[in-house]
């Protein structure tokens, strides 16, 4: 299961994400309107990455995540839900996501750093396969509504606080490139080990994420009966 609970999950919403959720109501901001400022910031947060900025781009990357927290959490509280912003929501999110990574990748590609730009890729995959199960799941009838959101160690919001994180560290332990900290061997060292073990990370629990989803729909489907046909 997923190492956020569905009781935490709760104790959030109705602490945190519904009052903030109306702040930026009184504010005139619309569910949507939150949806593209998240992905306005994503694009910044990959510019930043590309650039090797990369304690920009962590704070951005999180920064981002609060838009992302709320445009759900503001359409509930004003009975704005509706299937067509889901969907944006939804496709959003997995842009946004995207395009941080595809700045990773360029960000350390051009200085030849391939360990760096592989272990982006294969995170920005492993984390794709965790939203395709969840969606393909949904779609064929399995655990409707948040039910696949709670299955796995690593959902979104895991991979994102692991993400910004990394990021963020890799910047303040020097750097990953020498002339961000020229003659500080072993701070350059530490900025990589903190790029290269969150993108690690996030592409191993993605991974098992995947697996415990694919299990998971297994049962339903052979305790159910069911024959799914692709």
């Amino acid at each position: 299961m997923s190492v956020v609970s569905p009781s935490f999950r709760a104790r959030v919403r109705s602490s945190i994400e519904t009052p903030v959720a109306n702040v930026f109501g009184r504010l005139g901001l619309t569910p949507n309107a939150l949806t593209l400022i998240g992905f306005g910031i994503a694009l910044a947060a990959a510019v930043a990455a590309a650039g090797q900025a990369y304690i920009w781009a962590g704070l951005l990357v999180a920064f981002g995540a609060i838009f992302d927290l709320f445009d759900g959490a503001l359409a509930r509280a004003t009975n704005k839900t509706s299937k067509f912003g889901a969907f944006m929501d939804s496709t959003f999110d997995r842009a946004g996501e995207a395009v941080v990574y595809a700045g990773i990748v360029y960000g350390t590609a051009v200085y030849g750093w391939w360990i760096a730009s592989g272990l982006a890729a294969a995170a920005m995959a492993g984390s794709f396969m965790v939203s395709y199960t969840r969606a393909k799941s949904e779609s064929l009838g399995f655990s409707s509504g948040t039910g696949m959101a709670n299955v796995g160690l690593a959902p979104r919001e895991v991979r994102i606080a692991i993400l910004a994180i990394g990021l963020v560290m890799a910047d303040l332990a020097g750097g990953v490139t020498s002339f961000a900290c020229i003659g500080c061997e072993n701070s350059l060292a530490f900025g990589r080990i903190w790029i290269v073990g969150s993108l690690g990370l996030i592409t191993v629990l993605a991974t098992v994420t995947t697996i415990q989803r694919i299990l998971f729909v297994y049962r339903q489907s052979s305790s159910n009966n069911q024959e799914v046909t692709k």
